[in-house]
């Protein structure tokens, strides 16, 4: 009989460096495979970063030298399409938590970023990712449409023909090419990406957050078009213009000084 794989009782550890929470995908027996009590605590942890006010920017990576291999096959068991289409309500809230959420997600991506793995990935705002890392979309191989908003982020990342390749062929390729077609944003040697990852975080947490709150919703949702993008400058322009924020990165120039923005 085989043994039954244990089960970490948290999948989504979530510790602090400074003002950047790092969320650590945590099934290491199967390479992070995305199951539905990973998917869950996920969602409880990126709630609980995005509404605590000390928390400026939040990391992805995963335990075990693996981002995550993907969906946990193990689950995929015959259910009624009301079932299947209730489970999706979950998927819907973490795509728009990590797309549409008021902070800047980061990514650190280690060995297998495979399916909702490259999903996860694609929907992050900026990916740090090692050279022998390994991409893939496998959802049609096992007979499934790709999920976890990689229809939308993917393209937006490596422009449509280049999704459409990767999504429809199912081929597997390394860092070094994620970083050539555009779908990491940085390079680092392996065992690197988390490191170099924090240090990205770092530079966004210095940032005003009303402003990258604003810029990030801006570009997930309101610019796919000239008009588009003109009502959404207008309208999150004079929001921002407003905000504590700015005024304290005026008088801070004006003073020759730092800003300490608060993130109002």
């Amino acid at each position: 009989m085989t043994k039954p794989i244990e089960r970490p009782a948290d999948m989504v550890p979530m510790t602090h460096d400074g003002a950047v929470a790092v969320l650590t995908l945590n099934f290491p027996a199967r390479r992070n495979a995305y199951c539905l009590q990973m998917r869950t605590q996920l969602r409880e942890r990126l709630e609980a970063a995005m509404a605590d006010a000390e928390v400026r920017v939040i990391v992805l990576t995963g335990a075990g030298g693996h981002f995550c291999a993907g969906g946990d096959i193990s689950e995929m068991e015959a259910r009624t399409l009301l079932e299947n289409r209730e489970r999706w309500n979950l998927v819907v809230a973490l795509i728009r938590l990590i797309a549409l959420g008021p902070k800047p997600v980061v990514a650190a991506v280690e060995g297998s970023a495979m399916g909702a793995g490259l999903s996860i990935a694609s929907l992050a705002d900026h990916v740090v990712a090692a050279r022998d890392a390994k991409f893939g979309a496998a959802f049609v191989k096992v007979g499934l449409m790709p999920d976890m908003g990689a229809l939308w982020s993917l393209q937006h990342r490596v422009g449509r023909a280049k999704a459409r390749e990767i999504l429809g062929l199912a081929r597997v390729f390394d860092g070094t090419e994620a970083h050539r077609i555009g779908l990491a944003n940085e390079l680092a040697e392996p065992g690197g990406a988390l490191p170099q990852a924090l240090a990205v975080a770092h530079d966004y947490a210095a940032l005003p957050p009303v402003a990258s709150a604003l810029l990030k919703s801006a570009l997930a949702q309101g610019v796919d078009s000239l008009d588009a993008a003109i009502r959404s400058e207008v309208e999150f322009q004079a929001v921002a213009m407003g905000s504590a924020d700015h005024a304290e990165a005026v008088r801070a120039f004006l003073e020759k000084r730092a800003p300490r923005f608060e993130g109002r």
